[in-house]
Order: structure tokens, then sequence, then C-alpha cells
């Protein structure tokens, strides 16, 4: 069974490179690594390119124009032939194993949508920094408190879900995204052991918890529609838990 990595890219020359060798160097081979580049003036392309040359199984699509993560993301879907759905950041990386272990979790429990823990590492170094550990599932409402599923850990099965697309928004794409599917399956199910890890990057927007707040509240009110008097609960959920986490 083929896993899809869906890989967004834009100006990713520093880091494109390590991704893309975490994923040749999974232990699980029936893989398809899909990236789409969104306009990058840099040399990430070319960098890319390289690869392409050297394994078949690495695919590269260029957007005409600027669009934005989640344009990307769901670029790399359509064009996606695999089963399952893996989602990869072009500055993330992962465990030799990571593919292995999450398909035989999902196979062997009948699962829909699963993700794991990961680590989070120093952007320049990639000094480890800590865990960010997971529970054994997640329901919808659980969800909307915080968004406990790492993007760069998250799969999903086609075969029971059909491709699930992401709402067209600049920021919090991905947890509209997970929110979206447990409308369709009761429980996200968890794997706590770190199979990936995530470049923490002082440039990155959700460094800014701020303006992290702001896409947060448009998921709620926006996409997930909630009444007034419910999105404020659940943000309050997501201020108090954000709060605790890097107290």
């Amino acid at each position: 069974m083929i896993a899809s990595i869906i890989t967004p890219s834009h100006n990713s020359e520093q880091f494109i490179g390590q991704t893309i060798d975490s994923v040749i160097a999974q232990t699980y081979t029936n893989w398809e690594m899909i990236i789409v580049d969104d306009c990058s003036p840099d040399n990430s392309n070319a960098i890319i390119e390289e690869y392409i040359k050297k394994d078949n199984r690495i695919k590269l699509i260029k957007l005409d124009e600027n669009s934005g993560a989640a344009v990307s993301r769901n670029r790399a879907m359509k064009e996606a032939k695999g089963r399952y759905i893996a989602f990869l950041d072009s500055d993330d990386y992962w465990h030799e194993e990571k593919l292995e272990k999450q398909i035989a979790l999902m196979k062997d429990n009948d699962i829909a949508l699963s993700f794991t823990a990961y680590d989070r590492v120093e952007e320049s170094s990639s000094k480890f920094i800590d865990t960010q550990f997971v529970p054994t599932k997640v329901d919808y409402k659980t969800l909307l408190k915080q968004n406990i599923m790492g993007c760069l850990t998250v799969m999903y099965d086609t075969k029971k879900l059909g491709k699930v697309y992401m709402p067209n928004i600049l920021r919090r794409q991905d947890y509209a995204l997970w929110l979206k599917i447990l409308k369709q399956v009761p429980y996200a199910h968890g794997l706590d052991k770190s199979l990936a890890y995530y470049r923490v990057r002082t440039s990155s927007i959700s460094s800014n918890k701020i303006i992290a707040s702001g896409y947060h509240w448009k998921v709620l009110r926006d996409i997930e529609k909630l009444p007034i008097y419910k999105a404020i609960y659940y943000f309050g959920w997501y201020t108090y838990k954000s709060i605790m986490k890097y107290k």
C-alpha cells in the first residue's frame, strides 16, 4: 500500500535536503513524496530536482502563483495515488521508522486517522528541546480545546475517508482538516512514541502567539461555525492550555 507524503515548499533551500533525506531513509519503502513549490525565488527547486534524478518516488509540482500552504497541500493531495496520506513540511523531518510504525498501527487497529508524538528541535542546530507527548485517542470536542495533533505526524486512510481537503485559509488549515475528519470518525488515535522532528523557527508565524490565537479563533467561528458562546468557551480552553504548555 502506497503512502503519499504531502510537502508544501516555499523558500526551503536551507532545510529541504534534510526533509527529503528523512523520507528516503524510511524503513517502509512503498511511498511517494509530492512536493508542491509555492513560487520560491530561492534555490530550493534546484535541490529538489537533484533528488528527483536519483529517486523517482519524489515528484515536484510548481504553482503558477503564490497561493499559500493550504492550496499547496490540497494540490498535492489531489495528485496523490496512495491509500495513506501523510504530511511533512519542508523544514521538518522524520524518524526512519515513522511510516512503518504508524501504518502498522492503523492497519492492525482499523484506524482512519492517526498521529504520533514528536520532538521539538532548535532551528539551526537541530538540538533537542523537548518531546510533545500525545494521548492514545482524541475526539472532536477535545480537539476544539487544543490542537495536539502535529501536522508532521498526521496520517489518514483514503480507503476509509476518501480524500479530505483543507479549507483555504492562511494558517491553521491543518487543524481545520483534523476537525473536519473528526466529524466523520469518532476518534483520532495517537501513538505516544516520538517519530518526527519539528523545527522551531523564530521567523514562523506560529511563534507569534497573538497572531496564532487570531487564526485559532477564525477556525472556531468561520470554519466550524460555532455559536459565539461555544467559541469563547473553547477559545478559553485553548488559551489556558497554551499558557500551561509553555509555562
